[in-house]
This record gives C-alpha cells, sequence and structure tokens, in this order.
C-alpha cells in the first residue's frame, strides 16, 4: 500500500468514524418514535458539532481534500484497475462531497441557526434529513472502502498469476528435450 492509498483510506476510515459517532443520534431519529428527549438531544448534539472550533472545521475540511487528492493521484497512472476501481471511488467520494455540502451544511444551519420564520417543525424535518444523509454518505463511503479493497485483492491476485506463468514458462524454457522420439521418425 503505497501513500495514495492511504491517504484515500485515512480519509474514507476518519469520516466513516465522525458518521459513525452521529450514527448514536442519527439512529434514533431514523428508527424511532420522535420524543422530546430525543428531540432535545438531536438539537444538543448538532449544536456541539456546529459550534465546534475553527481548529476542528478545518481538520474535517482538510481531510476532505486528502481523500480527493489520494484518489486523483491514483486515478493519474491511468491503468485499468485506476479507471475501474479509483474513477469508481473518485465518483462516489464527489458524491459524498455533494451530500456534506449540500444536505449536511444547510441542516446544520437551520437546525442550529434558525431563521425567525423557521418553526421547530422545520429544524426537526431538517434534523431527520441531516439523518438521512449522514447514512447514505456512511454507505458510499463505506462503498468506497470495499472498492479499495477490491482493487488491492485484484492486484495482489494480478502479481500471483504473473509469478506463476512466468515460473510455468522457466521450468518450460528449463526442461531437457527429448530428441530420441525426433531420430526415431527420420
Amino acid at each position: 500500500m503505497g501513500f495514495r492509498q492511504g491517504a484515500v483510506l485515512a480519509s474514507c476510515s476518519f469520516f466513516l468514524g465522525v458518521l459513525f459517532i452521529c450514527f448514536f443520534v442519527d439512529y434514533r431519529i431514523l428508527h424511532q418514535p420522535l420524543t422530546d428527549d430525543i428531540i432535545e438531544d438531536g438539537f444538543q448534539f448538532y449544536a456541539t458539532f456546529f459550534n465546534a472550533p475553527p481548529a476542528i472545521k478545518a481538520l474535517l475540511h482538510g481531510f476532505i481534500g486528502v481523500g480527493i487528492l489520494g484518489l486523483v493521484a491514483k486515478l493519474h497512472a491511468w491503468s485499468d484497475s485506476a479507471v475501474l476501481f479509483d474513477g469508481s471511488s473518485l465518483a462516489a467520494y464527489v458524491f459524498a462531497v455533494a451530500v456534506y455540502l449540500s444536505v449536511t451544511i444547510p441542516s446544520l444551519r437551520t437546525i442550529v441557526t434558525p431563521a425567525e420564520v423557521v418553526a421547530r417543525a422545520d429544524r426537526i424535518e431538517a434534523m431527520r434529513v441531516l439523518a438521512a444523509g449522514n447514512t447514505i454518505m456512511m454507505v458510499v463511503l463505506g462503498a468506497i472502502l470495499v472498492l479499495q479493497g477490491g482493487q488491492e485483492y485484484a492486484r495482489r491476485l494480478e502479481l500471483k498469476e504473473l509469478a506463476s506463468a512466468e515460473k510455468a514458462g522457466k521450468d518450460k524454457l528449463s526442461a531437457p528435450v527429448d530428441t530420441s522420439a525426433k531420430d526415431k521418425k527420420e
């Protein structure tokens, strides 16, 4: 595993960890009857998440860049493996970033800093949309990890096949040639 694949795996794993922490709240919002306790826990959790220090937000956004740079660098090799696995991973990663930018950030703003015209029901709906978006991002990032694992498996399988073919070729060349059958025909 090289630095480029390490960058991809690190960024995906980091965001899966962050989203897994959010999933403790998201699961209750999506799959349990909404009670005032669940709603208040969600508001409190996402307010803390949204009001994190700028260094935390810079770290999150920096890891987004590391993942994209790692995938683009891997795709730059332009082999069949890179096109299939890394191209698909890049498309999935861009989709996850698009969900983050179009769902997560606006929903967090609605939940934490609502406008005067936003009712409590709108904040609750924004929290449910945010939970669904987080779940979608978890699935997409998990798919990227599966694609990267598949690429590594295919690479190792290819090296194993090449080694066995090379060994068979050497064995064939180094095998003694039986000339007695040839002499008998003549």
